[in-house]
């Protein structure tokens, strides 16, 4: 019985996008691991920027270090 947890920054993914990693993540473990998608959980959780970090970093601040270098 797999559990998989996403998280991602909210930044407006759409509904069809998550029902879309759902799938994918679902496919990927019935085609690898042989699991029964009726028994494998995926839980998509969204961040608020302030409670993300990246490098040291709130995720806006590295973004935003990351565009000034290109």
């Amino acid at each position: 019985m797999p559990y998989v947890n996403i998280k991602i920054t909210r930044e407006g993914a759409t509904p069809e996008q998550k029902a879309a990693l759902i799938k994918g993540v679902t496919d990927l473990l019935v085609t690898v691991l042989d699991k029964n998608p009726a028994t494998t959980f995926v839980v998509i959780d969204e961040v608020a920027f302030e409670d993300w970090g990246v490098g040291g970093l709130p995720v806006e601040e590295y973004r935003k270090q990351l565009k000034a270098k290109s």
